[in-house]
């Protein structure tokens, strides 16, 4: 057998909406080893649009996880350092996946339902993701994926306005909050609703039938709110908004503290422990990180990217994370980990882009205010 033969190339797998994208003029590119739109009109005018209107994300690459039977939610805090006692029915909440040593695995997104729990997790990871759940969850657990499903995510301040023509239920849409969810119909559809979203904006994320997904998606597009959105103002939405983006703020080598996340870590949980990772988890607690996950806001116009690395003088002190410009602001930001001697908002920093150092400062996130619907 050749090289070549030994080596296939891995094959690219298309969302549920692909024929939709390509149909409407949205420029694919690979993600997470799917085809992505990154853009169908332009990726600043797509950001602005979201910004002032609505705009609908194909995220159906997430893995939709549902997972139920004896002693679920025991099994589930044993793995994730939530406390689910204060989870509500149908309301979504952040959390981690971790290993062993603490190192972020994953980030998602977990509701409980009426006999068991919807994990939502990110594309590039849901099969590790699957396997270290089936690792360390007991048999009487039953983990079951939704690959029949597709994801979808309508963002900005008229997200509510264009939904609430087409989607009906038990309650009327408007009763939603951020962070709770229920069961509508969009055009005959069961659909899942969520008001969610990883933008910073108000917004809905919907989880139905793959199947109906163009039918679904073509009734929330006739609304004059609503166009579609690409990848690239997903990211730019998103950094803006103080999110990060797993594989590139988060991984194995960085843990819920150093991260700045420790929200996702419940009250309960920090002072019991009882959950993959814990030891360091609680360790750092009490002894504090090296690191951290802070803003930079970078002075001119010119991008700093993933990987550029961040000085005080002489001093290597961090590296970016995420970077880019800032189209809400007119300036760059970005994400990085820095010493934490060097982490106090305000402090005056340089980020090293191909030898040139661009002025920096350390500011609070989110960069751009959230408009969640409270």
């Amino acid at each position: 057998m050749s090289e070549v033969e030994d080596h296939e190339e891995i094959e690219v797998l298309t969302l549920p909406l692909d024929h939709w994208h390509r149909a409407r003029g949205g420029r694919m590119v690979e993600f997470a080893g799917y085809w992505m739109p990154v853009q169908f009109e332009g990726i600043l005018a797509e950001h602005e649009w979201t910004r002032a209107s609505a705009g609908l994300f194909d995220v159906s690459h997430m893995g939709q996880l549902y997972i139920s039977g004896e002693g679920v939610e025991a099994a589930l805090e044993a793995v994730l350092p939530i406390d689910l006692a204060t989870l509500k029915p149908n309301g979504p909440r952040y959390s981690m996946l971790l290993d062993e040593e603490g190192g972020i695995l994953d980030d998602l997104m977990v509701t409980r339902w009426s006999t068991g729990f919807y994990l939502v997790v990110n594309g590039a990871t849901k099969w590790d993701d699957m396997g270290h759940l089936r690792e360390h969850l007991p048999d009487e657990v039953t983990m079951m994926y939704m690959e029949d499903n597709a994801l979808l995510a309508l963002q900005g301040p008229k997200a509510a306005e264009a939904l609430a023509r087409i989607a009906t239920g038990d309650q009327p849409l408007s009763d939603l909050k951020f962070m709770k969810g229920g069961s509508f119909k969009i055009g005959g559809v069961d659909v899942w609703i969520s008001r969610s979203g990883y933008t910073g904006e108000d917004g809905f994320e919907l989880a139905l039938p793959a199947e109906e997904a163009a039918k679904v998606a073509d009734l929330i597009c006739a609304q004059p709110e609503v166009k579609p959105i690409g990848l690239g103002a997903r990211d730019s939405l998103r950094l803006e908004a103080g999110l990060p983006l797993y594989g590139h703020d988060l991984s194995p080598d960085h843990s819920p503290v150093d991260a700045d996340l420790l929200f996702a870590v419940n009250k309960r949980r920090r002072t019991e422990g009882g959950f993959l990772g814990a030891e360091r988890v609680l360790r750092e607690l009490a002894e504090g990180t090296k690191q951290k996950r802070v803003g930079l806001a970078l002075e001119g116009r010119q991008a700093a990217r993933e990987g550029a690395e961040v000085y005080n003088g002489d001093q290597k002190v961090g590296v970016l994370t995420s970077g880019g410009f800032s189209p809400t602001l007119g300036h760059p930001i970005a994400m990085a980990y820095l010493d934490m001697a060097h982490t106090a908002e305000g402090t005056a920093l340089e980020v090293d882009v191909r030898g040139k150092r661009l002025p920096a400062r350390v500011v609070p996130m989110p960069f751009v205010p959230h408009r969640y619907y409270r």
